[in-house]
């Protein structure tokens, strides 16, 4: 069904201009002569520079332009008049497409494009939080091991989500995820060729190609992790297992041993793979290096990334970037995807300026929808206002499920079962509209 929209009375263009630049004088001013507005020092003059006719000031990102000063007057409108105003800018965004109410600030959008000649069936996704702080989004996994993999229903059912996408790449034999995956403060798995991922937060959303930054130290003793919870790529590489790893680690590389960790005390050493406790974890490396912590008394698992996100809830990781601050960019080789290239079904992740979420699928390989490049996908993502946006897996992965159905045509009825996806989850379960499959 097409959701009836409120009619928003819109102010002429010169009018709204001639706000946006009274207000700008007036917060430079208030920037120049108040140091209470921000915590921390106050800001000078020479702090000021000036970028694409906006006055930028070093404590304020990105820009502080028309754009954003509309921003912060939506902000202090009700929350009714701020629903009226998504409604109507979601209206205009997609005008050739069939709009369905979800849940309060969200919305599906189903569209029909074309490429080369061809249809192409695209779902979009679109979530403003402020409208409905009883939403959360989060990454999950099939299971409570990383060695499972469950149907994007049973996922989404068992997470209480409203909105659900297949999540990052993952290993097809045994459903281990393939990159970061943090879910609620809590590392799952460590990232690899330093792919994009984007970091959740209670405000908003950040996107970089993240690296792993561990250690197990002692009081005077350190060695470096290079990942946790990942298939071994290099022998010289020391990786922690966790119990969401399953029973027991992995075998250990030539010339290499295992410690059982609990309680920051070693409680086992093999070189045969050993049983993961549970509240601690094996450490799978060579005996050069675990011998060097193998008689310590009080060893911590130290683990942070790079960038070092302060206050990230929870990370997803995928690649390569599609929209990168603001600009079509694919980094397919640096990323190591050159085998995910031609034309797919595909399913995408990013936010607007404003910190809008939007998900994305595309169904392909049938003749009433081809799918998409991943430049066609980077670029459509740009036109519907991404600031970044990366791609997640896709081909027989992509599957979207919005409250109770899947939406998307997959090739399977229902989708393959997956090792980990995206969800938006309601925090209050006060129910949801219920919407038609098509």
């Amino acid at each position: 069904m097409v959701t009836k929209m409120d009619t928003l009375t819109l102010q002429p263009k010169h009018f709204s201009k001639l706000i946006a630049n009274t207000l700008n004088v007036s917060i430079v001013m208030g920037l120049l002569f108040s140091q209470h507005i921000f915590e921390g020092p106050p800001i000078l003059a020479k702090d000021l520079t000036i970028a694409n006719s906006a006055i930028v000031s070093p404590l304020v990102s990105p820009i502080l332009n028309s754009f954003s000063l509309d921003q912060n007057i939506k902000d202090k409108l009700s929350t009714e008049e701020q629903t009226k105003i998504f409604n109507a800018d979601i209206r205009q965004k997609y005008k050739a497409g069939v709009i369905v109410d979800v849940d309060r600030g969200v919305k599906l959008i189903k569209i029909t494009k074309y490429y080369q000649g061809s249809p192409v069936r695209i779902n979009v996704v679109e979530v403003n939080t402020k409208l409905n702080p009883d939403l959360q989004l989060t990454p999950a996994i099939a299971s409570t091991t990383l060695n499972k993999k469950s149907t994007i229903s049973t996922i989404a059912r068992r997470n209480n989500a409203i909105v659900a996408i297949n999540g990052t790449f993952f290993k097809p034999s045994t459903g281990v995820p393939l990159g970061t995956l943090m879910i609620n403060k809590k590392m799952y798995t460590g990232p690899i060729y330093n792919r994009v991922a984007m970091g959740i937060f209670d405000n908003g959303y950040d996107m970089a190609r993240i690296q792993l930054n561990a250690n197990l130290k002692s009081w005077n003793k350190s060695i470096k992790v290079d990942n946790i919870n990942q298939p071994r790529t290099l022998s010289t590489h020391v990786i922690v297992y966790t119990p969401e790893w399953g029973k027991v680690a992995p075998i250990s590389p030539k010339y290499g041993k295992q410690l059982a960790i609990k309680n920051n005390q070693v409680i086992e050493t093999s070189i045969s793979p050993l049983t993961i406790p549970e509240d601690g974890f094996v450490v799978v490396g060579p005996a050069q290096q675990l011998d060097k912590i193998a008689e310590e008394k009080d060893i911590k698992l130290n683990v942070l990334t790079t960038p070092e996100w302060e206050n990230v809830n929870s990370i997803i990781s995928g690649g390569p970037y599609l929209v990168k601050n603001d600009k079509v960019y694919i980094d397919m080789a640096e990323q190591n995807l050159n085998s995910i290239g031609g034309r797919n079904p595909r399913t995408a992740v990013g936010y607007t300026a404003n910190n809008n979420l939007i998900i994305v699928t595309v169904d392909g390989r049938e003749k009433s929808s081809i799918g998409m490049t991943l430049t066609e996908l980077a670029n459509f993502m740009k036109s519907i206002g991404c600031y970044n946006a990366m791609n997640l897996d896709g081909g027989g992965s992509t599957v979207l499920y919005v409250n109770g159905h899947v939406v998307n045509h997959p090739a399977v009825a229902g989708g393959i079962a997956l090792s980990n996806a995206l969800t938006l989850n309601k925090v209050k379960n006060e129910g949801v509209a219920s919407i038609e499959q098509e």
